[in-house]
């Protein structure tokens, strides 16, 4: 566990108050640097490293002069360019802008699925509810929408989640099959990815995904694409339902990056049904990217800066979880964490929970 961000107010008035003014200006900042990356005036600058005037950069990007200007003008205030009397330059930040992934993945996510329905934050506090969720249509949670938003939201939806779990798919594969399981049930199961890595990586081993019913159809669809479908088969629920049983007789139950879509109550209300199912031979693993278990402290900001979109957009109660919060809950279930997996993919822990 790390103590991140605990230097935090250190710095002088005048850094603080420039400090302030960058929080104030942020959207802008942010979809300048957006569009900076979406028209093509980071690669114009990648490709000349001997800098390029304003002129060149709306020639080569097609834009106008004043575009370029606007654009190029609060990039060098926010570090993304430099310049040189009159040739810019592409800093280190905009290079990581351009192309790093990580950073891609949560400029989309936070462009499509989050920036107008943050405008409900307050809404949101206030209801616990995902007030913002109307920017799409008219459901209680984002979870049954998923496969029907619109497809510049759902792919850099999918391409977030996805990003911060498959890094760590590998590594928690071969924790859960050195338990030597004959059979899991991969709750929350999303598209399956994860089902499928196991059930290819042995082939008598049967998994279960139990899931919405909107997203059992997707993860049927890529389990037979994958031509495992005599390995797997599908269980349509939901676990908040109050007649929900979870099905008994499994050697590991298997939970990734689904605990943070509940609240702290709901997630205790799951984790008794989960117990209830359990035997002494059950392991129950969850994997969840705990913000005070990073290697980095971008890691753990990114991590923090997820909850809001569980406020605003998702559900209006769930957040991501400080690890010795999460533990409590645990507990509070009447289950005990007997082992933690760390830095596994990016950002990724496992708790290894038995009764």
């Amino acid at each position: 566990m790390n103590n991140f961000f605990k230097n935090n107010d250190t710095i002088s008035a005048v850094e603080a108050q420039y400090n302030a003014q960058k929080i104030a200006f942020a959207p802008i900042v942010f979809q300048v640097a957006r569009s900076m990356r979406d028209l093509g005036v980071l690669k114009v600058l990648y490709d000349h490293k001997e800098g390029s005037s304003v002129e060149f950069l709306a020639e080569k990007t097609s834009l106008s002069v004043y575009g370029i200007k606007v654009l190029i003008e609060t990039s060098l205030s926010a570090d993304i360019v430099s310049q040189k009397e009159e040739l810019y330059f592409l800093t280190k930040t905009g290079y990581f802008l351009l192309f790093d992934s990580m950073t891609n993945a949560n400029m989309n996510y936070n462009h499509y699925v989050n920036y107008k329905g943050l405008y409900s934050l307050d809404e949101a506090i206030k209801s616990g509810t995902p007030s913002g969720l109307k920017e799409f249509g008219e459901w209680e949670t984002i979870y049954p929408a998923l496969s029907i938003l619109p497809q510049d939201v759902k792919q850099s939806w999918f391409t977030f989640d996805h990003f911060y779990s498959d890094s760590a798919f590998p590594q928690a594969a071969k924790i859960l099959l050195a338990l030597e399981p004959a059979n899991i049930l991969d709750v929350g199961g999303n598209t399956g990815k994860f089902s499928m890595l196991m059930a290819k990586s042995n082939s008598s081993l049967h998994v279960s995904i139990m899931d919405l019913p909107e997203q059992i159809v997707i993860a049927k669809e890529n389990i037979e694409k994958a031509g495992i479908s005599g390995q797997v088969e599908f269980i349509c629920s939901n676990v908040l339902e109050p007649t929900h049983t979870f099905p008994k007789g499994f050697d590991i139950i298997w939970m990734s990056q689904f605990l943070d879509c509940f609240s702290e109550d709901e997630i205790v209300g799951i984790l008794i049904k989960v117990k209830e199912a359990m035997s002494e031979k059950t392991t129950l693993c969850i994997m969840e990217p705990f913000w005070d278990r990073q290697r980095f402290e971008t890691s753990a900001f990114c991590i923090i800066n997820t909850s809001p979109y569980f406020t605003a957009m998702a559900n209006g109660c769930s957040k991501m979880y400080h690890s010795m919060d999460f533990i409590k809950i645990v507990e509070k279930a009447g289950l005990r964490v007997v082992e933690i997996f760390d830095n596994l993919g990016v950002c990724q822990s496992i708790f290894k929970i038995t009764r």
